[in-house]
């Protein structure tokens, strides 16, 4: 389990590129609450909005989980806590006026990202979604 990426994960970057390409920018592997021990894979701090990027095997998916057939009851109970930590997270950062949107790792990024999009502008003051519209002389205005 070493070997296991905690962040940077091909579909987290898939993600990230693909929200950054919308214009939006984001901190990474963040803490969206200092008192939660837990990290965020993509946080708007201004919005107070919280992404993650659920691997399916990790987080027990409905669709494409399948459980090892070696050490069935330590992995079933692994599985079990990460998806109690995952609701515990929501509950945690939902009380605390945070938007909490999770996606799985085999979702298209580009509808992720719109959805991230959405979120943000949602949640924006005066529409304003992205620093870039905010530049002087920047030519995208």
């Amino acid at each position: 389990m070493q070997a296991n990426r905690g962040r940077d994960t091909a579909p987290e970057l898939r993600l990230r590129s693909a929200v950054h390409a919308l214009g939006l920018r984001y901190r990474v592997d963040t803490r969206p609450l200092a008192s939660l021990r837990r990290t965020a894979d993509l946080v708007f701090r201004g919005p107070r909005i919280a992404v993650f990027v659920d691997g399916c095997f990790w987080h027990g998916c409905p669709e494409h989980y399948s459980a090892p057939a070696t050490n069935e009851s330590f992995w079933a109970e692994k599985v079990a806590a990460n998806v109690a930590r995952d609701r515990d997270t929501d509950r945690a950062l939902r009380e605390a006026g945070w938007t909490v949107l999770r996606f799985w790792e085999h979702d298209d990024p580009g509808k992720a990202a719109a959805a991230v999009q959405a979120a943000v502008a949602r949640a924006a003051p005066s529409g304003v979604v992205s620093r870039r519209s905010e530049r002087p002389g920047d030519p995208s205005r």
